[in-house]
Order: C-alpha cells, then structure tokens, then sequence
C-alpha cells in the first residue's frame, strides 16, 4: 500500500518523468497534489500497470488532485542543455503549474535542481513507495505516450505507438534504414555497438 505522505500535514507534490531513457521525443514531467486522505486500490508505479488502468487512473487523479501540472522539454532543448537537466527543467515547468503550490516537493530518484525555496525530498524508486509521486509517473506517462501517438502519425515508419521512442531494436533497424528522423535525439547513441552513421 503507497503512503499518503512523506511529512504530514504539509501540502506536498510527488514529483516524476517519462522518457528520459528514449531515443526519440520529448521528456515529460508531472507534478500532483493529492487530496488528505486520497485512495484509489489501483494507483501504484506507472510502470507496473497496463494501458486501460493507466488511462482510468489518469481521469481519476486529474478530477481529484488538489493540483497538478504538467511540463515537457522537446528533443532539440534535450541536445543543447543534456537530458539530465532536460528532466530537472521538465520538473520544474510542472511544478510552477501548480495553484496552490507545494510546500514540500517529492522527486522520484537520487537527484533534483531546487525549484525556489521549496524544500525537496529525494525517494528512490519513489512511485512504487508514495502515492503522489505514483500519480505524478502515470501522468508523466499518459501525457507523453498521446504526444508520442501524435508523432506516429507524421513518422509511422519508427513504431513509436509501439515503442514509444526507446531504443527497441526494431526501432534502431529503421533509424539504420530510413536515416533520424526530426523528432530523434542528435545527442543519444541511436544505433547498436559498432554501427554508427553520420547524422550531421
């Protein structure tokens, strides 16, 4: 069972991203803060849920959050600043979403950039441990698979309604193929081992 909170008492966001280990698209990041005594039986890590729970959970957290936001950086941005502060800034534009704002911040991970003077708490494997953050990760999640089902439609060729922009080896045999697309990161290996092309 996901714990309430991590300080009670204390109007906290769970913070989390969602592509950050992609080849392809933007990261996203969500922020949410759940209602005093906010239960669903079904939230728990994005990752261990299926997509018509994802969707259903989606609905349920946007309704009943006392707020949330959410923030992307495009992959352009992620090439020119690196994806770690791509995550940190994706964070960020979701947290100043927020009305009301956090008093304390929750961040799935071992790293973070302070956002203001708001206090932050680090969790590792944060969205299988508290509730905001697990609701934080599906948002992060949903938001950034309908973009990337977006982008599908232009680019059909690279799977990403599949793949969702991570480095499937289907996925790596059509950048062999057909060449990076516009929506693909420069800046990350996108071929295996010794096979490399000139994307310049």
């Amino acid at each position: 069972m996901l714990k309430p909170y991590f300080h009670k008492g204390v109007r906290e966001a769970g913070c989390d991203e969602a592509g950050r280990g992609c080849i392809a698209g933007p990261v996203y990041a969500a922020a949410v803060i759940l209602p005093e005594g906010f239960h669903d039986p079904h939230l728990d890590d994005s990752k261990k849920l299926n997509v018509k729970t994802r969707g259903i959970l989606r609905k349920v957290i946007e309704r009943e959050a006392i707020a949330f936001g959410v923030g992307r950086v495009d992959e352009k941005e992620i090439d020119r600043i690196n994806i770690l502060n791509a995550s940190f800034l994706a964070m960020h534009r979701a947290v100043e979403k927020l009305v009301p704002g956090p008093e304390h911040i929750l961040v799935d991970g071992n790293r973070f950039r302070p956002f203001g003077n708001i206090p932050f708490s680090c969790i590792i494997k944060g969205d299988g441990i508290y509730a905001s953050i697990a609701a934080a990760s599906i948002l992060a999640k949903t938001h950034r698979d309908e973009h990337m089902e977006s982008l599908h439609r232009e680019y059909p060729q690279y799977g990403w309604l599949n793949n969702r922009g991570y480095p499937t080896r289907e996925h790596r045999k059509a950048i062999m193929k057909l060449g990076p697309s516009d929506y693909h990161r420069r800046s990350f290996r996108l071929l295996d081992g010794q096979t490399s092309l000139d994307f310049s």
